[in-house]
């Protein structure tokens, strides 16, 4: 790896750290439904909270956990959301320059990582959102389709290959008609919120090929019932429990972004 790709990851993990502190704002904020402009305060004193008190990860470790003005506990998960964002830019940002041939234009790339970075970005709001509210706001969702679109096909139109963005548009309508149809059949097990974020996942993985698309989909029920089946043998959850699904679909497409064409590859091998 070369010294301005480290360079370039290590930017990415610091814009990650900046990225994961407004992700804690969105996670609270929009299924509150107050306003992503408002100062930040203390939820527990009012309290307007310091710049300085902002930082990442350093603030919460400076200041122990607790409000500077009243000492209420502040979740580890503010840190954490954090630290979790940075390593996925960075994780992100390496794949893509590892993978990329060298005929990769710097247009092009710099597209698709940005594309991929603000999908890792929605993924984090999301996954949480989903476990606290069960919830996947539209506010978060739809305006995924345009910035997705706009992005994979400014990165498809730089390196030349419409045939990429022909498979995102064709993935889309495949999941997105998948989960409606599966919505349709058995509504109390299927969320609109579910259907929509298909849609968008459709786009990325069809924007890498047919074997992550396949791959990806596939994983989200499996990873998902695996999941709930250790609930029901822990005795955590019933039969008809519902399970926030969102985390699962997001999960199953990052399987399917980072190994689903390898996986694809492999199992069409067994039969050659």
């Amino acid at each position: 790896m070369s010294g301005l790709n480290i360079l370039l990851v290590v930017i990415a993990g610091v814009f990650g750290l900046a990225i994961g502190s407004f992700l804690n704002v969105v996670v609270y904020r929009v299924p509150a439904g107050i306003s992503l402009m408002r100062d930040s305060r203390c939820p527990g004193c009012g309290e307007a909270i310091a710049a300085w008190q902002n930082v990442p990860v350093v603030s919460w470790m400076a200041l122990r956990g607790r409000c500077a003005h009243c000492g209420a506990a502040i979740s580890a998960r503010y840190p954490a959301v954090e630290a979790v964002t940075a390593a996925s830019f960075g994780i992100i940002t390496w794949a893509m320059l590892e993978a990329a041939g060298p005929s990769a234009t710097p247009g092009a790339l710099t597209a698709a990582i940005v594309a991929f970075l603000y999908l890792a970005a929605i993924s984090i709001a999301l996954t949480l959102i989903d476990l606290d509210t069960r919830r996947l706001p539209n506010a978060i969702v739809l305006p995924s389709y345009v910035v997705a679109a706009v992005l994979l096909t400014l990165a498809s139109a730089l390196a030349g290959d419409w045939g990429a963005i022909v498979r995102a548009a064709v993935g889309m309508a495949i999941l997105y008609l998948f989960y409606f149809v599966l919505r349709l059949i058995r509504p109390d097990g299927m969320g609109g919120g579910d259907v929509k974020l298909a849609g968008v996942i459709g786009l990325y993985l069809g924007w890498i090929g047919w074997g992550a698309l396949v791959v990806g989909a596939f994983a989200a029920f499996l990873l998902g019932g695996i999941f709930g089946i250790a609930l029901i043998l822990a005795r955590r959850a019933g039969r008809r429990s519902a399970i926030p699904f969102g985390p699962w679909m997001i999960l199953g497409a990052w399987v399917g972004i980072f190994t689903g064409e390898a996986i694809a590859a492999w199992y069409l091998g067994l039969f050659i």
